[in-house]
């Protein structure tokens, strides 16, 4: 599932591609789910013949502002893309190797398709169906978006601050984790990395961890999101003493890392892969 450096990546493109340059042309799927119930048209009319001033994101959330209401809010769900139509893109796990385009070169399970008055065009796909879009006057009047804690790359907090999030609370830090009220951006795998890096069991009472603990944790959190959305969310490019590399396939997956042994739990309701000869 796309997460914090995945999104920012996508948004990265949106921004060179799309920012200061007019939509001349919008394809929207007529998708109910995808489109949060929406007429096709509301979304095509709050993009075409207008110029994208900027491409927002906090958290997994991201949006397209023209300068004038409506603006337009999507997540990516669990298979979303977002790519520059012959230009390189970095591929999900989820994407598996199946071709990205048909017979006919359009890309496959096409959403949405943008292109701009330099000819350029910008794609969202989602296989699964599970990805949205929506509809608000501004990111600062967005219910979704005000609902978000603080974004983990650009405004995670430090000292006392970080360890507010999580005083007195009894629930898993894994969990805690997840919660995107508490901080945004992270899913299940950049937790799973951060915690294996601090050296924290994922089940832990987040009121249990000490304050040496919670700045471990933290340093964790920001050096794994920054290196990945540095890298562009190529998973090639992360160093290959990561979790990332040995934690997927569930009980299929790797055995050990670094000659420990992986065990694989539910934690806070998601498969978590964790090392209980390190992670205390």
């Amino acid at each position: 599932m796309p997460e914090l450096p995945e999104v920012e990546t996508v948004c990265r493109i949106m921004r060179r591609v799309l920012v200061g340059h007019k939509i001349v042309d919008v394809e929207v799927a007529d998708d109910h789910l995808f489109l949060s119930g929406l007429p096709p048209g509301m979304v095509a009319a709050a993009l075409a013949c207008r110029t994208v001033r900027q491409v927002g994101r906090k958290g997994k959330f991201w949006w397209l502002d023209t300068g004038e209401p409506p603006v337009v809010f999507a997540h990516l769900g669990m298979t979303g893309w977002i790519r520059e139509l012959g230009a390189f893109t970095t591929r999900l796990k989820e994407h598996g190797k199946a071709p990205l385009d048909d017979d006919q070169g359009r890309p496959r399970f096409l959403k949405l398709l943008l292109t701009t008055d330099q000819g350029k065009r910008i794609s969202f796909t989602d296989g699964r169906r599970l990805g949205r879009i929506w509809l608000s006057e501004s990111a600062e009047t967005d219910k979704r978006v005000q609902q978000l804690g603080p974004d983990a790359l650009e405004e995670l907090p430090r000292g006392t601050a970080f360890a507010r999030l999580f005083a007195k609370r009894t629930a898993p830090i894994k969990a805690l984790l997840l919660d995107q009220r508490i901080l945004s951006g992270i899913g299940n795998w950049i937790a799973d990395e951060a915690l294996y890096h601090a050296r924290i069991a994922p089940a832990r009472a987040a009121s249990s961890l000490s304050t040496s603990e919670l700045s471990a944790l933290r340093s964790s959190i920001f050096k794994v999101v920054k290196l990945a959305v540095d890298a562009g969310a190529d998973e090639t490019k992360y160093p290959k003493g990561w979790m990332f590399h040995h934690r997927w396939g569930g009980g299929r997956g790797v055995e050990k890392i670094g000659g420990k042994q992986i065990v694989r739990d539910t934690v806070g309701g998601r498969t978590t892969a964790w090392v209980p000869s390190l992670q205390r």
